[in-house]
């Protein structure tokens, strides 16, 4: 049994990690600002979490952050940026202000694909360098402050994670609607790809790389898609038509800067996670799309 803390526990993939690890029979500690039934942590980017949280623990996984999916005004993008940066900041301070032998041993923070911006049809792994645009940057930030707890001796995994295919949540909840309603369809031409991967599969990787994992890994399904096969799988998945293009232009109109997430693409491939072993659980997109809209 190992001793686990879980930092933004109550969200849609914490709440399947902490599952995940109860049920191997790990002792679990969920960091929140407020959810009941969980260890405070009040302002994650104003200070470290607190030292009992992290005391002792062999391990700790670092899902903390404020949605990316929201238009991106001044304010929206000062929260993105800082509950990465800043709060990384703080967990890895807490850390440091441990002695030696109380500090955990693993760190798997989480971080994100958007980190090479948009890459066309290139097959894109972990080798490959930042992109430029605001969500590269925040990426950049973030996992630079993830690093430092490996100064402290601690073995640190950064997942960068892909566009999570779901239950009751994340990228399918805003595509669901209209492709159920048969008006679905490719976005902005559909050739951008789009590096997916399954719930399942993003709390194996997050579990695996706790146990094992030290360096970067993107955590994306063996065989990235282009939006237009994305929609044709969906379309399947729910026994309806999904042939009605969207315009860029809508999903600027209705997501601002956002919107360049969907209308571009980059073909990421989970190089590191394959040579190191792991075995995804849902490789397949009909399969992952089935088992994520319950149909």
């Amino acid at each position: 049994m190992s001793r686990v803390t879980v930092t933004g526990g109550t969200g849609l993939i914490g709440r399947h990690v902490v599952e995940a690890l109860r049920a191997r029979g790990d002792e679990v500690t969920v960091l929140s600002r407020s959810a009941a039934g969980t260890t405070r942590w009040p302002d994650p980017t104003a200070a470290p979490p607190p030292p009992e949280a992290l005391a002792g623990r062999d391990g700790v996984i670092h899902l903390l952050g404020e949605n990316v999916a929201q238009r991106w005004t001044a304010k929206a993008r000062q929260a993105i940026r800082e509950s990465r940066e800043l709060g990384t900041r703080r967990l890895v301070e807490g850390v440091a202000a441990l002695d030696p032998g109380e500090r955990p041993r693993a760190l798997v923070s989480m971080s994100a694909i958007g980190r090479y911006g948009a890459r066309g049809d290139e097959r894109v792994d972990e080798s490959e360098p930042a992109g430029d645009d605001f969500l590269a940057q925040v990426v950049v930030a973030w996992e630079t402050e993830a690093r430092r707890a490996s100064e402290l001796g601690v073995r640190v995994a950064i997942a960068r994670t892909g566009v999570v295919l779901a239950p009751g949540g994340g990228a399918l909840d805003k595509m669901l609607p209209p492709f159920r309603m048969g008006v679905g369809g490719p976005v902005a031409g559909g050739r951008q790809f789009v590096p997916w991967v399954h719930l399942d599969d993003v709390v194996g990787a997050l579990l695996f790389l706790l146990d094992s994992g030290d360096g970067t890994y993107n955590v994306t399904a063996p065989e990235p898609v282009t939006n237009r096969e994305l929609s044709k799988a969906l379309g399947r998945a729910l026994r309806r038509p999904a042939v009605l293009p969207v315009p860029a232009l809508a999903i600027r109109a209705l997501y601002g800067e956002m919107a360049w997430i969907v209308t571009t693409g980059v073909r990421a491939v989970p190089k590191r996670l394959t040579e190191a072993g792991y075995e995804f659980k849902r490789p397949d997109l009909d399969d992952a799309l089935r088992a994520a809209t319950g149909v």
